[in-house]
């Protein structure tokens, strides 16, 4: 694995006021992960971990502190400026697989990449491998409702792969699976995680889940309480 970081966070915070009370998802919070990492991020409900994930992502802005990702500092970036940024670098996986229903898997994954200046034989290059990659050069021609929930979800990591990001953000995406479909996706994280070196953030509930990442970071009321190190488990 390649040392070099491809994160860094520098004592950052996030607030939030509700009311006339103050929500600190996120309390002076430092973090390194390197580029080809695979990290699993848990904790419970309201811990901060769609938080960080945001931020890393570029959705959010914090507080306090510095993000760092993909050598830029993010904080530094106008909103226009971070969200030429996002198409660039990363790409996220949600729990709801977001696809339209009206158009084909085809369609959907295309879609993203008619904001790129590419032509149109590149898009369908890079459509057509996406697919490929998630095993589904069979189904280019279905519609959202002619999928399984575990091709749904592989649709949209084809989506997400398109444009070829540095980084996947999946914010529990074996949530609406049943277990033989969690499985699968899970392997096909691992996959672009082992052989095409995709770096990749995953927040789950799932302890099986996050068993097959590299390290399992534990979030408590905004704090990192637990950095465990599984690589020696052979993940």
């Amino acid at each position: 694995m390649n040392a070099q970081p491809i994160i860094e966070l520098r004592r950052v915070s996030k607030l939030y006021h509700k009311g006339d009370a103050d929500i600190h998802p996120l309390d002076d919070l430092s973090l390194t992960i390197d580029r080809g990492d695979f990290v699993a991020l848990m904790g419970p409900s309201g811990s901060g971990k769609t938080t960080l994930l945001n931020l890393v992502g570029g959705l959010d802005t914090p507080t306090a502190g510095e993000v760092l990702v993909c050598g830029q500092n993010l904080t530094e970036l106008s909103a226009r400026e971070l969200a030429r940024w996002r198409c660039d670098h990363v790409a996220f996986i949600f729990q709801a697989y977001n696809l339209l229903p009206v158009l084909t898997a085809y369609q959907n994954v295309e879609l993203p990449l008619t904001l790129l200046p590419l032509t149109r034989q590149q898009r369908r290059a890079h459509v057509l491998t996406a697919l490929d990659i998630v095993g589904l050069s069979d189904r280019l021609h279905h519609r959202p409702d002619e999928l399984s929930g575990g091709q749904e979800q592989r649709v949209a990591i084809a989506r997400a792969l398109a444009a070829d990001p540095e980084l996947l953000l999946a914010d529990e995406p074996t949530g609406d699976l049943d277990a033989h479909s969690a499985e699968e996706i899970m392997a096909l994280l691992v996959t672009l995680n082992r052989q095409y070196g995709k770096t990749i953030i995953i927040v789950t509930h799932d302890p099986k889940v996050a068993a097959v990442a590299h390290r399992q970071l534990h979030l408590e009321k905004g704090v990192l309480t637990l950095d465990v190190d599984t690589l020696e488990k052979g993940a």
